[in-house]
């Protein structure tokens, strides 16, 4: 039904679900017959770009920093003449994880978007609009401010009219009571049902003895430091790869900032490492871990963990791509990162078979939840430490799903 919604209106859509509902793969299906050109895909965050092969959202509507605020932004982008013409030739534009997107921001894209059509009246001056995200996940950065600027409380979420759907059925997930603590922890309900299972999964004992699981850590000098640690204790011989980088200097910073791989990737054989982007073979995921048992100049051989089969990984190229679609800079190396930590954040969009995980001092709402709905199943789950304040939700977020019910 979604799919069909999708491809037979030309509403504008708000397509939401939990964590592993599927957002992601209904989007791919919906965009393969579609010329990037005309029905681009922008994303809100320059990681999301880079996975969806995407631009940024405040590039492709020439956004900048919004320096001046709205008005200002409105008009230096009224001088871009490259921006109107590629806004004229759109026919619509997918919008990757919209909960990033500060409703002032999304406000001025439609503002800009209508007066570059010659359509200021209707919303997005015709342009279809397909907003994919889940508001109950990382929210949108607010500099100064504790209030977060969502993009549904702007006036321009009412006005582009979208049509919700909801996907329900989890696609990630292998386990229903799990599933039910998932969505306790999404509404941030901490009852005794929660409570009991996150003290069952609370490891006593020293977590950093546990091997083959991935530690997931609020802070990335956290995640750094058992990375290091843990690749100082392996006996064989240090291989370092460095990151190959063309482009100018300001976008190859850009890009540095927003891959998935690290500028020099130092690995040794029999290292725990994490595969970085979904293969098109359907043999691993983002995520997906496995052990290093051979290393060549222009290939990495890796046992995988879930079901000890060896996949061969080749260098593979990233790129950012400017406001008009051409790769600006490029970074070459292995889609692999060493497995031993990551930071919450950098795990968005992963989906892996065992974690264990630091819920303890979080800071934004939405984050224990991201944590979490990144393992399939509670068996594969460890915590070390827990704390009822690091399970929130902000209430607007609470309030705009009951009005979606």
């Amino acid at each position: 039904m979604a799919y069909k919604i999708l491809n037979d209106t030309d509403q504008n859509i708000f397509l939401t679900g939990c964590a592993g509902s599927g957002k992601s793969y209904l989007i791919n299906a919906f965009l393969q017959d579609k010329d990037r050109k005309t029905f681009p895909v922008v994303a809100s965050t320059g990681v999301a770009a880079v996975l969806v092969h995407g631009r940024t959202f405040h590039s492709f509507f020439g956004l900048g920093i919004m320096e001046g605020g709205l008005e200002a932004t409105v008009n230096r982008a009224l001088k871009n003449k490259p921006l109107l013409s590629r806004l004229r030739k759109i026919t619509g534009f997918v919008l990757d994880e919209v909960s990033m997107i500060p409703g002032p921001a999304l406000s001025a894209a439609e503002i800009i978007c209508g007066l570059a059509r010659k359509k200021p009246h209707i919303p997005w001056g015709g342009a279809r609009v397909i907003a994919v995200g889940d508001f109950a996940q990382l929210p949108p950065i607010s500099k100064g401010s504790s209030v977060k600027p969502w993009a549904f409380l702007d006036d321009c979420w009412k006005k582009s009219q979208f049509k919700p759907i909801v996907l329900k059925t989890l696609m990630r997930f292998q386990d229903e009571d799990y599933l039910h603590v998932l969505n306790a922890v999404r509404l941030g309900v901490v009852d005794d049902e929660v409570t009991e299972f996150l003290n069952q999964k609370t490891y006593e004992e020293d977590p950093q003895a546990l091997e083959d699981i991935p530690f997931f850590f609020p802070l990335r000098r956290q995640a750094d430091s058992l990375n290091q640690k843990r690749l100082a204790e392996i006996g064989s011989e240090l291989v370092v790869f460095e990151t190959e980088y063309t482009g100018d200097a300001w976008a190859k910073k850009s890009l540095k900032n927003n891959i998935p791989i690290p500028e020099n990737l130092c690995i040794k054989k029999t290292a725990l490492v994490m595969l970085r982007i979904n293969d098109p073979k359907f043999r691993f995921v983002n995520g997906s871990l496995g052990h290093i048992i051979e290393i060549e100049e222009d290939k990495i051989h890796i046992e995988l963990l879930k079901n000890a089969k060896i996949v061969e990984i080749e260098k593979m190229e990233f790129s950012l791509l400017s406001a008009n679609g051409e790769p600006v800079a490029t970074a070459k190396n292995f889609p692999i990162t060493l497995a031993y930590a990551a930071t919450i954040h950098k795990a968005q969009g992963m989906t892996v078979d065992r974690l264990a995980v630091d819920l303890r001092r979080l800071w934004e709402p939405g984050q224990a939840y991201v944590a979490l709905s990144r393992v399939r199943s509670g068996d594969g789950l460890t915590l070390f430490g827990w704390d009822k304040d690091s399970i929130k939700v902000d209430p607007q977020v609470l309030q705009f799903h009951e009005e979606l019910k």
